[in-house]
């Protein structure tokens, strides 16, 4: 019996770990597959991430018994051959993965005579259990957490404790230094996230997070999406925490402390949807009417956006926050998927692309989902006709450009007054040059997004 890591890099609440220790198991692999993750498009700061990981969770196993062997295979084919020519015959005992390759391996290596024993960890409800009246999967976000949150009222969820560690693993500290993207030593490890960061932000944060969580300049949110991304921390774990401290939370109550439940249950969402409909991993439009309209993809525009150097502010920091920290937060995301799509008309897809080598907290359905919503061809999208106007998003998430001014310290003389969109006030001090000019003007740029989506649905 060998245990295979995949993503899900944790002890606590790991059924495939709980089954292989019930079992006996004794050996457990870990592949480094870098050219099958490129090929993915994962940043090099999610890949730094997922080692330091590897490496913590091999010291956990030890204590337990298990030792891990964290070999390098390129590709899956490479994982595949290498199974077969170490562990043919054998019983593999892993967590599912979601996506398309990884759900093809797993078929080619059950048809090399493996016998996969496989659990599902990586949702709170099992995908196929939240369903319409039609038994079908919702295609709207709000009636699906209707229907979720009963079906944790009536049926409960598994979870299981972490088995009994030691729990000393400061020889695994990142070392102080590197600041640069492909390094995730900002980022604390998952026990000590979880011992830290999180009673913390659970403790004194979580209240406030319903009027915090749309303000980049406020440390508003959790931090949590990091170690969803690769497994590292359990989705069940922070229900078990939620309900520990707020009981009735299944009931909307309270609804400031909900807000935060119900971004786990958007997760969930959107992981469901990718069960039921699979093509959307190959890039396609969820509406399939758009899936005839020709995008523009002006590259220079798209090379401005990608720089932050659209001459929009808000826009500009939020990707000079994504290009220097490897993450951007969750109100920018919307803001910056917005305006390329329906500001720059830049097929969503590059956009997507383009943040996935670049977020630490990358995955798939999340990213997916997002970036759908945003351009309108999604599921539960906003519709083609919503677009966001930079500048009053800019006035009401970051009204004194406390954000604005960390990611272009440029602008930092320039008064709150002007600093939403700075040109004219820069051209009348005679600063013109410090920052670039507009890349489109939004009134026009709005009715020639309208003229476009009207024209090919």
């Amino acid at each position: 019996m060998l245990l295979w890591f995949r993503n899900d890099l944790r002890v606590q609440d790991n059924p495939a770990l709980a089954y292989a220790l019930e079992n006996g198991a004794k050996s457990a692999i870990f592949f480094v597959s870098e050219k099958q993750w490129r090929i993915h498009h994962w940043s090099d700061i999610k890949i730094d991430f997922i080692l330091r990981h590897a490496e913590l969770l091999k010291s956990q196993l030890e204590t337990l018994g298990i030792a891990l062997n964290i070999v390098t295979a390129d590709t899956f084919i490479d994982q595949v051959n290498y199974l077969t020519d170490h562990f043919a015959g054998q019983t593999l005992v892993v967590n599912e993965e979601l996506e398309l390759n990884e759900k093809l391996r797993d078929s080619q290596l059950v048809d090399a005579g493996f016998n996969l024993v496989s659990f599902e960890s990586d949702v709170i409800v099992p995908k196929g259990r939240v369903l319409n009246k039609s038994g079908e999967m919702f295609k709207v976000f709000t009636p699906f957490k209707r229907a979720w949150l009963s079906f944790v009222r009536q049926n409960g969820f598994e979870f299981i404790d972490s088995p009994k560690i030691h729990e000393d693993f400061s020889h695994l500290a990142p070392s102080e230094g590197s600041t640069a993207p492909k390094s995730s030593s900002k980022w604390p490890l998952a026990n000590e996230f979880t011992q830290n960061v999180l009673p913390n932000f659970m403790r004194f944060k979580l209240a406030g997070y319903a009027d915090s969580r749309d303000i980049p300049s406020v440390k508003g949110t959790s931090g949590i999406s990091a170690y969803l991304a690769i497994g590292a921390i359990s989705p069940r774990y922070l229900l078990v925490l939620l309900l520990n401290q707020h009981p009735d939370l299944l009931s909307e109550q309270p609804a400031n402390c909900f807000s935060w439940l119900n971004e786990l249950i958007w997760r969930e969402f959107y992981r469901h949807l990718l069960f039921h409909f699979p093509d959307l991993i190959k890039g396609g439009d969820f509406n399939e009417k758009y899936k005839q309209l020709p995008w523009p993809n002006d590259k220079a525009k798209l090379d401005a956006w990608q720089q932050g150097k659209t001459g929009y502010p808000i826009v500009d920091a939020a990707m000079n926050q994504l290009n220097q920290t490897g993450w951007m937060h969750n109100r920018l995301r919307m803001i910056v998927a917005s305006f390329l799509t329906k500001h720059l008309l830049v097929d969503w897809r590059l956009g997507e692309e383009y943040f996935a080598k670049r977020l630490i907290d990358y995955d798939f359905s999340a990213n997916n989902g997002g970036w759908q919503w945003s351009a309108g061809t999604g599921c539960d999208a906003q519709p083609y006709f919503r677009i966001f106007n930079p500048l009053t998003q800019s006035q009401k998430f970051d009204p004194t450009g406390k954000f604005i001014r960390k990611y272009l310290p440029e602008l930092a003389g320039v008064p709150d007054k002007y600093i939403h969109f700075p040109h004219e006030y820069l051209k009348r001090e005679g600063q013109s040059n410090i920052y670039w000019p507009a890349l489109v003007e939004h009134k026009t740029a709005r009715e020639e997004a309208l003229a476009f989506y009207k024209q090919y649905l």
